[in-house]
């Protein structure tokens, strides 16, 4: 989750942020969820941060990001065995998302009661008329990650 949130606080530029220094300074300003993708043996295989504000794309948030450069990278939309993490509660789409792709394991830090469909509004990975169920930590780090959010909509 540390990577994570790393990845999410490079994306608002905010000090401290661990990840790539271009992106200190963006003038897209997105709301700073990131995510990391890891194969089955641990080793990251993609990140992701929002970037709807940066492409226009209202589909361009962390987790739908690192799932495309994920699929790319091992040649198979398919991601058995892997593992997401998350900064924030995904959304319905992002949900609908990971359980396409069967993503075995969703970790993810704060909680999001407006939008969040892995139990707080919804619970789209646990429904048990889909085809596939991953197996879901959520708050780790929860308050991290929320201080995040918080600092950036202040």
């Amino acid at each position: 989750m540390r990577r994570a949130l790393a990845v999410a606080a490079a994306a608002d530029g905010l000090p401290g942020a661990a990840g790539d220094p271009s992106d200190a300074g963006d003038p897209f300003d997105d709301v700073p969820v990131g995510a990391v993708l890891y194969d089955p043996d641990g080793v990251e295989l993609a990140i992701g941060r929002n970037e709807r504000e940066r492409t226009g794309d209202p589909t361009a948030h962390a987790e739908i990001l690192a799932l495309r450069r994920a699929a790319e990278s091992r040649g198979a939309w398919r991601l058995d065995g892997c593992t997401l993490v998350v900064t924030l509660e995904p959304c319905t789409m992002c949900a609908g998302a990971l359980v396409l792709a069967r993503i075995s394991t969703l970790v993810f830090g704060a909680w999001e009661p407006k939008t969040g469909a892995v139990g707080s509004l919804w619970d789209v990975v646990r429904d048990r008329r889909l085809n596939h169920r991953p197996e879901v930590y959520g708050g780790v780090l929860a308050a991290e990650s929320a201080a995040l959010l918080r600092a950036f909509f202040r």
